[in-house]
């Protein structure tokens, strides 16, 4: 679904929290899958949806740790349905293991977890640069494998976890994995989140008929664990001190993980597909950007002839 002059609006904006974007919903007896669910605004994202009733899995490396966040969710939101299951998005048979195990309807799939930045030209197991393996191949086999679960739920959506880093690259369709160009960690990680946004794009067109809907988004300016490979708290001091003067909000966790859950369960979103937004609301197009730009999308992201080709490149890499 291409980007109409007419952008989604909702109530909500910067500062708003997750819990305060699912109020007044009722999540009862939906299902719902956090990559990453065990870590930084994967944890408030699934606080969120557990909050407002749903049923929700927690996909993550580490299961131990996972299992004290999961418990404090089930203590903090009263709802005892959160549960924990592993998953390694680069590893192949990680992921069918996982989507195996899964049995009936799935209605939120929110496509969390990732890496970014990091200093060493890195591949996976099959090859492929870490980032872009990680961020995008891993999240779009596990959607392709739990299609027949969003399929049967009759209106499923797909919440795909972008970044404004995705200003910093096009998908570069022949050179995917810095075999040619000189690796640059934040190109890289730019290339995955373009990724991030296409995937929604095809996605919907693809799926639309089958009641499911993507889309992408940026969650905001929040220090977690996400910056460990590029200086931590160094790094977040850095930052904050380049913003300053730009007028950036800088987010909490809480706030972080309120447009993830704003797509993933607000009937503002019923049926909308394929879009990206900031900021609890849909993100305007842009033409160019500077180093202090974290709003907005790049035209090439939503971009139709972008997004069906990486679903093809994506599929040839994946099956």
């Amino acid at each position: 679904m291409a980007q109409t002059a007419e952008l989604i609006r909702t109530p909500f904006g910067a500062t708003s929290t997750a819990a305060e974007v699912v109020q007044d919903v009722d999540l009862s007896g939906k299902r719902a899958i956090v990559t990453g669910g065990g870590s930084g605004i994967g944890i408030e994202t699934a606080r969120a949806l557990a909050g407002a009733g749903a049923d929700v899995t927690l996909a993550v490396r580490r299961v131990e740790a996972a299992e004290e966040v999961a418990a404090d969710i089930r203590a903090t939101s009263g709802n005892q349905a959160v549960h924990v299951a592993p998953l390694e998005l680069v590893d192949p048979a990680s992921i069918a293991a996982f989507a195996a195990a899964w049995s009936g309807p799935l209605h939120i799939l929110v496509n969390n977890a990732g890496v970014m930045a990091i200093q060493e030209l890195t591949r996976s197991p099959g090859g492929q640069e870490m980032q872009f393996a990680t961020n995008h191949l891993g999240h779009f086999a596990l959607a392709q494998a739990l299609h027949p679960a969003l399929a049967s739920a009759g209106g499923a959506r797909i919440v795909s976890v972008s970044s404004s880093g995705h200003l910093r690259s096009p998908v570069v369709f022949d050179d995917l994995d810095y075999r040619f160009r000189v690796y640059d960690p934040f190109g890289a990680y730019g290339q995955a989140k373009t990724a991030n946004v296409l995937f929604a794009v095809e996605a919907t067109r693809r799926w639309e008929d089958d009641g499911i809907v993507a889309n992408a988004l940026m969650p905001g300016g929040i220090f977690t664990a996400l910056q460990r490979h590029v200086g931590g708290s160094d790094y977040i001091a850095q930052a904050r001190e380049r913003f300053a003067d730009a007028g950036v909000h800088f987010k909490t966790p809480e706030q972080g993980a309120a447009t993830s859950v704003l797509l993933a369960a607000s009937p503002l979103l019923d049926g909308v597909g394929g879009r990206y937004f900031d900021d609890c609301n849909e993100a305007v197009v842009l033409t160019e950007r500077t180093d202090l730009t974290i709003s907005g999308v790049a035209p090439y992201a939503l971009d139709p002839a972008n997004a069906e080709r990486l679903w093809q490149v994506s599929l040839d890499l994946t099956t």
